[in-house]
């Protein structure tokens, strides 16, 4: 399946607002979009940090950095999941 555009995207996720805001959202497509949504952006910083650590040849500052957003990236999925994962540390 292909990638959708910006504006594409920028359109879906303005009707999945609009259907959550007005309450049609039977199946959740909606809530699943944006969550999906939000996640995303956080998983890119992540994808970022593990590149640019192993592009440094695996410096401490880098590891801590990528130590950081894996821990950022699992609060947010605790904070939508409800669900708890135990943290790396340096967070």
């Amino acid at each position: 399946m292909s990638k959708p555009s910006l504006e594409e995207l920028g359109h879906a996720l303005e009707k999945a607002k609009s259907m959550r805001e007005t309450g049609t959202d039977p199946d959740f497509l909606a809530k699943s979009l944006l969550n999906c949504h939000y996640q995303s952006s956080f998983l890119q910083q992540l994808l970022h940090a593990a590149e640019h650590y192993i592009n440094s040849g695996l410096g401490e500052r880098e590891h801590t950095r990528l130590i950081q957003a894996i821990n950022k990236a699992r609060k947010v999925d605790e904070k939508s999941a409800k669900l708890t994962h135990p943290d790396l540390g340096l967070g």
